[in-house]
């Protein structure tokens, strides 16, 4: 009885301070005291979370849209973007309302068999849109580091089974635990959510975290070392092999078909450091998620844990902002989009090299700047390519 009387005690204390709550099953015999999510910080993650679906689904669906339609982007890089979009959408429309939910209820009320599949497809989410960024990260790196294997490793079929296998192998991480073979999906009382709970005293979290989320990072984080190094070298050897000027018949000092090429090596490095901030982002998003819910066994901070999920819920609805803000082509292909013009995106080239593919093309592109040799044709530090019977058609763009 005196426990009992205690135990009421506490928990009128943790009403009107917010400060406590008895964790694990929320019975009297429990001993731990966690501390409670106050209402101000719930009402906060309900509206940031309502934001994110409406902005988060508008942002997604457009972007896949306006990639697809636009003939010009149609490569390997934006098949992988168009994956990740969609696993932002998909985590927009399914993740997100159960999780508002949960908010504005302190509880989870959408039955045992929604708490076992919501977490599935919360990490599954998460690890397609990982899997798609390292897809990115690697189809840049060969672009630029290993562009004579370019056409053969990014025809269109494998580009399919690339992207099968990002979400393929996403959820069959995950699938153990869904049968309840290692850990399993339930339901978690002290931050009334449904997620990865120990079983036979085994959890995968640790497993999950290091292969489905540290390894792709770690790959992420050599390859675009590895671009950048190149492109850093491939800039020296352009600026102190840079030819002259060529002068036209007139006499008037024209750009070399170098400068050109240039250019288009510049917008390839644009894509690049998009795509590297993207990776940021999601980083800076969903770290802190990811190391609470490793290590953090019972939520003391809840404040912390909020703000780490509201962080990780951005992730989902800012890539299209930054495909915005930073890349000519796709505000473009936005622009192209709601106007329902037929804008000159590529007009002048769409119906002869991206008429090939456009993974060729952006491989022709890189090969032209990339491959650079002083030493041949004579010593006067012209820049050879693999593609100089094209070079008229290439000209064009």
């Amino acid at each position: 009885m005196d426990e009992e009387v205690r135990y009421l005690l506490a928990a009128n204390q943790s009403a009107e301070s917010g400060s406590i709550l008895l964790s694990g099953n929320s019975t009297p015999s429990s001993s731990l005291l966690v501390t409670q999510y106050p209402r101000a910080t719930t009402i906060f993650a309900t509206v940031c979370c309502i934001f994110f679906i409406i902005f988060g689904v508008f942002g997604n669906l457009v972007t896949i849209l306006a990639l697809s339609k636009c003939i010009k982007l149609r490569n390997a890089t934006t098949a992988f973007v168009i994956s990740l979009c969609t696993a932002d959408l998909l985590f927009c429309m399914i993740n997100l309302p159960p999780t508002a939910s949960r908010y504005i209820h302190h509880n989870w009320v959408l039955g045992d068999t929604l708490c076992r599949l919501f977490p599935f497809f919360f990490y599954g989410n998460v690890a397609a849109s990982l899997l798609s960024m390292t897809a990115i990260t690697i189809n840049r790196y060969v672009l630029i580091n290993h562009y004579k294997y370019y056409d053969k490793i990014y025809q269109r079929k494998y580009i399919a089974l690339m992207i099968a296998f990002c979400w393929i192998f996403s959820f069959s991480l995950l699938t153990p635990t869904l049968a309840g073979a290692w850990g399993e999906f339930g339901y978690h009382s002290p931050s009334f959510s449904c997620t990865i709970l120990r079983k036979d005293g085994k959890s995968p979290k640790k497993f999950l975290f290091v292969l489905g989320f540290l390894l792709p990072c770690l790959i992420i984080v050599i390859s675009y070392s590895c671009i950048f190094y190149r492109v850093h070298k491939s800039r020296k050897n352009v600026e102190a092999h840079s030819p002259t000027p060529a002068k036209t018949p007139g006499g008037v000092s024209s750009p070399a078909p170098l400068m050109r090429q240039v250019s288009q090596r510049q917008d390839e490095i644009r894509l690049t450091r998009m795509m590297l901030i993207i990776f940021c982002s999601f980083l800076l998003c969903f770290l802190p998620l990811m190391i609470v819910n490793v290590l953090e066994e019972k939520i003391r901070m809840p404040t912390v844990h909020v703000m780490a999920s509201v962080l990780a819920w951005m992730s989902s609805c800012i890539n299209p902002i930054i495909y915005a803000a930073m890349n000519r082509q796709y505000r473009q292909a936005y622009v192209r989009l709601f106007c329902g013009t037929k804008r000159r995106i590529g007009a002048n080239n769409s119906s002869t090299s991206t008429a090939r593919s456009g993974s060729s093309h952006s491989k022709t592109l890189m090969s032209e700047v990339f491959v650079f040799n002083p030493t041949m044709n004579g010593s006067n530090g012209h820049c050879t390519t693999n593609n100089e019977k094209n070079k008229k058609e290439e000209n064009k763009i």
